[in-house]
């Protein structure tokens, strides 16, 4: 496939907006057959820890900044497990940086800097289990506090739920329009050895009815689970849809060689790294049925 590039700075296709406090709204632009807009999805990366893959978030972020692609993050963006009074913390797993007398401020200070070149792109920031623990015990949220920083640099970011919505409206051609909408939800469970959180799809394609793309994170897999249902027209026509179901994997990796640690010892497997692109676009042709151009069409690439 040949990618079309844009130039940074190019002037956005794209309008970013806050709907609620869990329900966002991207607006698409996309005037002329062949046009394209992409998407990151993000969840896990787990930014200050040492065994967060920087140089891999950064190619990413790097490329997304490129395709000036909104990027959507579905929560633990931070690890946040070393402060005084956390029973899991280890002096092996915190950063140089980090090790101060002002740890959790320390994490927002040097991430807002970090994420600064990528602040026009930043959409919403999800929240995880990371994230909601140092809320609950220490009272203090770690992800507006980032959102605030970055808004406050001239960024765009704004702190979404542990789940909600992001609705994509596409403007085709300057005439057609359409709606997709992907419902994030950061994860629960343990992700299991054999289904690696599959099975969590039959769930929520029962109480999550009306999204297209159903995107999670947590248990640090990756994979892409397309479910096709049928739905009743108002003309008494049935149709068939499909809701597809995207695993994040993230950015930290902790087996290494598999010489030790916590993952290790409690027999925890090697887990893949990156995130998901998404991919809207003009496709050619008329709609033999409308004689209208075609709406716009969504593909999705994993990024690694």
């Amino acid at each position: 496939m040949t990618v079309k590039k844009s130039v940074i700075g190019k002037k956005p296709s794209w309008k970013f907006r806050e709907s609620s406090r869990n329900v966002h709204v991207i607006s698409i632009d996309l005037p002329r057959v062949g046009d394209e807009q992409w998407v990151l999805l993000q969840t896990d990366c787990h930014w200050d820890n040492p065994h967060c893959d920087r140089e891999l978030m950064k190619k990413h972020l790097d490329l997304a900044l490129e395709r000036n692609a909104p990027v959507i993050d579905a929560g633990d963006f931070g690890c946040l497990m070393q402060g005084k009074y956390d029973k899991r913390s280890s002096k092996k797993d915190i950063r140089p940086e980090h090790m101060t007398g002002d740890y959790l401020d320390a994490i927002v200070r040097t991430a807002a800097e970090w994420l600064d070149p990528y602040k026009s792109i930043l959409t919403v920031r999800g929240v995880g289990n990371h994230e909601s623990a140092i809320q609950k015990n220490h009272e203090t949220d770690i992800t507006e506090r980032i959102c605030e920083r970055l808004r406050a640099q001239g960024g765009i970011a704004r702190r979404g739920g542990y789940s909600g919505y992001v609705r994509f409206e596409c403007s085709s051609y300057g005439t057609a329009r359409s709606s997709k909408k992907l419902w994030y939800f950061h994860g629960s469970g343990g992700g299991g050895p054999v289904t690696r959180g599959v099975i969590q799809t039959n769930r929520q394609a029962v109480y999550v009815a009306d999204a297209d793309f159903v995107f999670t994170g947590h248990t640090h897999d990756s994979w892409m689970m397309p479910i096709e249902r049928i739905r009743l027209a108002q003309d008494d026509k049935i149709t068939m849809c499909r809701q597809l179901h995207i695993k994040g994997a993230g950015y930290k990796e902790e087996f290494r060689d598999g010489y030790g640690g916590w993952h290790v010892e409690r027999g925890g497997p090697p887990k893949p790294t990156g995130a998901w692109w998404m991919r809207f676009y003009n496709p050619s042709g008329i709609n033999k049925d409308s004689r209208e151009k075609k709406l716009a069409e969504v593909e999705l690439y994993e990024a690694r």
